[in-house]
Protein backbone atom coordinates (compact mmCIF):
# COMPACT_ATOMS: atom_id res chain seq x y z
CA UNK A 1 0.00 0.00 0.00
CA UNK A 2 1.46 3.35 -1.01
CA UNK A 3 0.92 6.49 0.99
CA UNK A 4 0.28 9.78 -0.78
CA UNK A 5 1.83 12.64 1.16
CA UNK A 6 0.24 16.05 0.95
CA UNK A 7 2.48 18.93 0.02
CA UNK A 8 2.13 22.56 1.00
CA UNK A 9 2.74 24.57 -2.17
CA UNK A 10 3.66 28.24 -2.08
CA UNK A 11 2.77 31.22 -4.24
CA UNK A 12 5.41 33.73 -5.30
CA UNK A 13 3.99 36.23 -2.80
CA UNK A 14 4.23 33.68 0.05
CA UNK A 15 7.77 32.83 -1.05
CA UNK A 16 8.76 36.48 -0.57
CA UNK A 17 7.03 36.59 2.81
CA UNK A 18 9.31 33.71 3.90
CA UNK A 19 12.26 35.89 2.88
CA UNK A 20 10.88 38.93 4.73
CA UNK A 21 10.29 36.82 7.85
CA UNK A 22 13.89 35.56 7.77
CA UNK A 23 12.87 31.94 7.17
CA UNK A 24 14.73 32.12 3.87
CA UNK A 25 17.78 34.33 3.39
CA UNK A 26 18.97 36.16 0.30
CA UNK A 27 22.12 34.02 0.31
CA UNK A 28 20.24 30.72 0.01
CA UNK A 29 20.39 29.18 -3.43
CA UNK A 30 16.73 28.28 -3.89
CA UNK A 31 14.06 28.91 -6.50
CA UNK A 32 10.31 28.46 -6.62
CA UNK A 33 9.21 25.85 -9.18
CA UNK A 34 5.53 24.88 -9.42
CA UNK A 35 4.95 26.02 -5.84
CA UNK A 36 7.87 24.08 -4.36
CA UNK A 37 10.95 25.74 -2.93
CA UNK A 38 13.82 23.81 -4.45
CA UNK A 39 17.46 23.96 -3.46
CA UNK A 40 19.66 24.73 -6.44
CA UNK A 41 22.74 22.67 -7.25
CA UNK A 42 26.14 24.03 -6.29
CA UNK A 43 27.85 25.96 -9.07
CA UNK A 44 30.96 24.25 -10.44
CA UNK A 45 33.88 26.29 -11.81
CA UNK A 46 33.04 25.23 -15.40
CA UNK A 47 29.40 26.33 -14.94
CA UNK A 48 30.43 29.65 -13.38
CA UNK A 49 33.01 30.26 -16.10
CA UNK A 50 30.46 29.62 -18.84
CA UNK A 51 27.94 32.00 -17.23
CA UNK A 52 30.62 34.70 -16.97
CA UNK A 53 31.61 34.18 -20.62
CA UNK A 54 27.96 34.42 -21.74
CA UNK A 55 27.37 37.52 -19.62
CA UNK A 56 30.36 39.25 -21.21
CA UNK A 57 29.42 38.07 -24.70
CA UNK A 58 25.87 39.41 -24.42
CA UNK A 59 26.66 42.59 -22.50
CA UNK A 60 29.40 43.62 -24.93
CA UNK A 61 27.55 42.43 -28.03
CA UNK A 62 24.06 43.65 -27.21
CA UNK A 63 24.63 46.77 -25.11
CA UNK A 64 21.65 49.14 -25.32
CA UNK A 65 19.65 46.53 -27.29
CA UNK A 66 18.57 44.26 -24.43
CA UNK A 67 18.87 44.11 -20.67
CA UNK A 68 20.98 41.15 -19.58
CA UNK A 69 19.91 39.39 -16.38
CA UNK A 70 22.45 37.12 -14.72
CA UNK A 71 21.02 34.47 -12.37
CA UNK A 72 18.09 36.79 -11.58
CA UNK A 73 14.47 35.73 -11.00
CA UNK A 74 11.89 35.64 -13.78
CA UNK A 75 8.31 35.49 -12.54
CA UNK A 76 6.58 32.99 -14.82
CA UNK A 77 3.26 32.82 -12.97
CA UNK A 78 1.85 32.85 -9.42
CA UNK A 79 3.75 29.71 -8.34
CA UNK A 80 7.01 29.69 -10.31
CA UNK A 81 9.93 32.08 -10.19
CA UNK A 82 13.04 30.33 -11.50
CA UNK A 83 16.47 31.93 -11.74
CA UNK A 84 17.87 31.14 -15.19
CA UNK A 85 21.59 31.64 -15.67
CA UNK A 86 21.09 34.33 -18.34
CA UNK A 87 17.99 36.25 -19.40
CA UNK A 88 17.89 38.58 -22.39
CA UNK A 89 15.08 41.00 -21.68
CA UNK A 90 13.29 43.91 -23.27
CA UNK A 91 14.83 47.16 -22.12
CA UNK A 92 12.93 49.18 -19.56
CA UNK A 93 13.91 52.55 -18.12
CA UNK A 94 13.68 51.20 -14.56
CA UNK A 95 15.77 48.06 -15.32
CA UNK A 96 13.01 45.97 -13.67
CA UNK A 97 13.50 47.70 -10.34
CA UNK A 98 9.78 47.61 -9.52
CA UNK A 99 9.07 44.00 -10.51
CA UNK A 100 10.86 40.95 -11.83
CA UNK A 101 10.59 40.25 -15.55
CA UNK A 102 7.61 38.21 -16.73
CA UNK A 103 7.28 35.98 -19.83
CA UNK A 104 6.30 38.83 -22.14
CA UNK A 105 9.55 40.65 -21.22
CA UNK A 106 11.81 37.74 -22.23
CA UNK A 107 13.62 37.41 -25.57
CA UNK A 108 15.74 34.45 -24.47
CA UNK A 109 16.45 32.40 -21.34
CA UNK A 110 19.64 30.38 -21.00
CA UNK A 111 20.32 27.52 -18.63
CA UNK A 112 23.92 26.33 -18.29
CA UNK A 113 24.04 22.70 -17.20
CA UNK A 114 26.81 20.42 -16.11
CA UNK A 115 25.13 18.21 -13.48
CA UNK A 116 21.53 19.39 -14.08
CA UNK A 117 20.94 18.55 -17.76
CA UNK A 118 18.14 16.06 -17.01
CA UNK A 119 16.43 18.40 -14.52
CA UNK A 120 16.64 21.36 -16.90
CA UNK A 121 15.24 19.30 -19.81
CA UNK A 122 12.48 17.58 -17.85
CA UNK A 123 11.41 20.28 -15.38
CA UNK A 124 12.53 23.79 -16.25
CA UNK A 125 12.29 23.77 -20.05
CA UNK A 126 8.70 22.37 -20.06
CA UNK A 127 7.81 25.00 -17.44
CA UNK A 128 9.24 27.71 -19.71
CA UNK A 129 7.20 26.35 -22.65
CA UNK A 130 3.98 26.29 -20.60
CA UNK A 131 4.56 29.95 -19.75
CA UNK A 132 5.25 30.98 -23.34
CA UNK A 133 8.94 31.76 -23.10
CA UNK A 134 9.65 32.11 -26.82
CA UNK A 135 13.21 30.79 -26.81
CA UNK A 136 15.38 28.82 -24.39
CA UNK A 137 18.98 27.70 -24.79
CA UNK A 138 20.42 24.83 -22.80
CA UNK A 139 24.20 24.99 -22.75
CA UNK A 140 24.96 21.30 -22.28
CA UNK A 141 28.50 21.28 -20.89
CA UNK A 142 28.94 17.46 -20.64
CA UNK A 143 27.95 16.95 -24.31
CA UNK A 144 29.66 20.18 -25.44
CA UNK A 145 26.63 21.34 -27.40
CA UNK A 146 23.89 23.95 -27.41
CA UNK A 147 20.25 22.86 -27.38
CA UNK A 148 17.85 25.49 -28.72
CA UNK A 149 14.13 25.36 -27.88
CA UNK A 150 11.62 27.47 -29.84
CA UNK A 151 7.88 27.65 -30.55
CA UNK A 152 6.44 27.00 -27.08
CA UNK A 153 3.20 25.10 -26.54
CA UNK A 154 1.49 23.76 -23.44
CA UNK A 155 3.19 20.43 -24.18
CA UNK A 156 6.75 21.63 -24.70
CA UNK A 157 8.64 23.20 -27.58
CA UNK A 158 7.78 22.30 -31.16
CA UNK A 159 11.19 23.23 -32.53
CA UNK A 160 14.25 21.72 -30.82
CA UNK A 161 17.68 21.89 -32.43
CA UNK A 162 21.14 20.87 -31.28
CA UNK A 163 24.17 22.90 -32.34
CA UNK A 164 27.77 21.69 -32.17
CA UNK A 165 31.21 23.25 -32.35
CA UNK A 166 31.60 25.14 -35.64
CA UNK A 167 27.86 25.92 -35.92
CA UNK A 168 26.34 29.37 -35.62
CA UNK A 169 23.10 30.25 -33.87
CA UNK A 170 20.80 33.25 -34.14
CA UNK A 171 18.58 34.66 -31.42
CA UNK A 172 15.06 34.44 -32.81
CA UNK A 173 14.00 37.88 -31.50
CA UNK A 174 17.21 39.46 -32.82
CA UNK A 175 17.64 37.90 -36.28
CA UNK A 176 20.68 40.01 -37.17
CA UNK A 177 22.58 38.74 -34.12
CA UNK A 178 24.54 35.52 -34.46
CA UNK A 179 27.01 33.71 -32.25
CA UNK A 180 29.14 30.66 -32.79
CA UNK A 181 28.70 27.67 -30.52
CA UNK A 182 32.44 27.97 -29.83
CA UNK A 183 31.89 31.51 -28.48
CA UNK A 184 29.15 30.15 -26.22
CA UNK A 185 30.96 27.05 -24.97
CA UNK A 186 34.49 28.47 -24.87
CA UNK A 187 37.44 26.10 -24.73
Amino acid sequence: MSVQLLRRLFTVDEYYKLLEAGILTEDERVELIRGEILKMSPISPSHAGCVKRLAELFILGLAKTVTVGIQDPVRLNDNSEPEPDIALLQRRPDFYRTQHPQPEDVFLLIEVADTTVKYDREVKIPLYAENNIVEVWLVNLPQKCLEVYRQPTGNGYENVQTFQSGDTVTIQALPNVTFTVDEILGD
